[in-house]
């Protein structure tokens, strides 16, 4: 069941949202045992087989943190089992296939690939609950209840493709007698975020999506100025698809009046690497800063080794994406150009902001053609073809539409992306009235009408 589809829009979402409060007012657990069920229930629309895993991950981890909480000499070894426990299981099913096609190509063996599907979220709600049992050996956490924590990691705007939300920010929010009524000014902000995040995965993400399709699909064939299109529409593409899945998240989950943390903050505005990592996936980058960054000494080590934890974690976001060398890749660039621009910031090198701006976003939508290709050399294709200076020039034949309608839809994606106030923003500054429900009104009747149109949003696969 996706967000963008007819089911969850007009079925799933009012009767939770109306049987929530009713149950609300019946008894203070009863929205919350709701909350569980539809988010279950929500998680197994995909493939009901994987539920019984995430309810093992949800039950398994509860236990260790449990009997961590407990102050018994053995927290340590616990709380290593826990940590074991949840990379293993994100290991066995996202890297297994990969590691043996890896042996098999160095070695000259043989072994049969297992072909595993990889379940849905599982790179987000594992995270999510290593963060859990850290925070509990180091004295963190104080609520542990059973039903807060099994919503806190499976709550359906949040569970399939984040934030990464952390149990500190959203725990409280669930035993808060205040949250358990309706806030007319919450739905609004609600109902106003979500149909603009619907709008920007449905009429620009999905659009841009086409046209990066059939790049990709057909790389050898790209000339200099398809090689381009290609990788603005998907550098277009992943913005307004995650952009629009963020919007979505904090939209749904403001409905039940619980905030979720911000994940995404115009990062195509970035003057900087550093500016750009601060700005896209905030919670990714905030956990891999808090549990491995921080953990393996940070900056308070020497340079060198200072280094070594900045590639660290970039390597581990590039896999942590997808099981590819595509993936290690773009995490490989993005580490080394963390270190190159901590290098120059400490001897007090400094670009004027307008050519920062442009070397960071090049450089971002020059590692989105890793992000996007089926395979290293899918990528180095199409950058070569980005660098060919004798055909930059040559028209756009490859594409099912026209070029000025390409010209059009990129020009428009670039101004609203490098010029226009972050959504989330909107939102808090958003005063109810006439306006915005003619505006949101107008997006959701667009977006209504293609429905029958549903395709995933592409951190769904990661």
């Amino acid at each position: 069941m996706l967000f963008n589809s007819f089911e969850f829009i007009f079925v799933f979402l009012p009767i939770v949202f109306v049987l929530y409060f009713a149950l609300n007012k019946i008894h203070p657990t009863g929205g919350m045992l709701l909350l569980l069920a539809a988010s279950l229930f929500f998680y197994a629309w995909w493939n009901p087989a994987y539920l019984s895993l995430l309810v093992a991950s949800v039950l398994v981890n509860y236990s260790v943190g449990t009997a961590m909480m407990k102050k018994t000499r053995h927290r340590k070894r616990l709380l290593t089992v826990g940590i074991f426990f949840n990379v293993g299981l994100l290991g066995y099913f996202k890297y297994t296939d990969f590691f043996i096609e890896n042996v098999n190509a160095l070695v000259g063996t043989n072994f049969q690939l297992l072909h595993l599907l990889l379940p849905l979220a599982i790179s987000f709600y594992t995270f999510q609950q290593i963060a859990y049992l850290v925070d509990i050996y180091k004295g963190k956490v104080e609520d542990n209840r059973f039903i807060n924590y099994a919503v806190f990691v499976s709550f359906f705007p949040q569970l399939i493709a984040g934030p990464i939300v952390h149990h500190s920010e959203v725990m409280g929010q669930f035993s808060d007698s205040s949250k358990k009524r309706i806030h007319a000014e919450n739905i609004a902000k609600g109902l106003f975020i979500f149909s603009l995040g619907l709008f920007k995965k449905v009429a620009i993400a999905d659009t841009f999506a086409v046209w990066a399709n059939e790049g990709y699909s057909n790389v050898d064939a790209l000339t200099g100025s398809e090689a381009w299109m290609t990788s603005l529409a998907y550098t277009f593409q992943l913005y307004f698809d995650f952009s629009g899945y963020s919007d979505m998240a904090i939209g749904l989950a403001l409905l039940f009046n619980i905030a979720l943390p911000i994940n995404f903050n115009s990062p195509y505005k970035a003057v900087s690497i550093q500016d750009f990592w601060r700005r896209w996936h905030i919670t990714l980058s905030r956990f891999l800063t808090a549990y491995l960054y921080i953990p393996l000494g940070g900056s308070r080590k020497s340079i060198p080794r200072t280094y070594v934890n900045i590639f660290i974690i970039f390597f581990v976001s590039g896999i942590w994406h997808g099981a590819g060398w595509t993936f290690v890749i773009w995490g490989v660039l993005h580490g080394l150009a963390m270190i190159v621009h901590r290098f120059w910031s400490q001897r007090g090198f400094r670009l004027p902001t307008l050519v920062a701006w442009f070397v960071t976003f090049q450089f971002v939508n020059a590692t989105w053609v890793f992000f996007r290709a089926l395979t290293v050399e899918d990528a180095l294709v199409v950058l070569s073809k980005m660098t060919d200076i004798s055909s930059l020039t040559a028209p756009l034949t490859l594409f099912s539409s026209q070029p000025s309608e390409l010209a059009i839809y990129t020009l428009g994606a670039a101004l609203v992306a490098f010029f226009v106030k972050n959504s989330f923003a909107w939102m808090q500054d958003l005063k109810p009235n006439p306006a915005y429900a003619i505006v949101a009104g107008g997006m959701f009747l667009y977006v209504a009408l293609k429905l029958q149109q549903v395709s995933e949003f592409l951190y769904f696969n990661f």
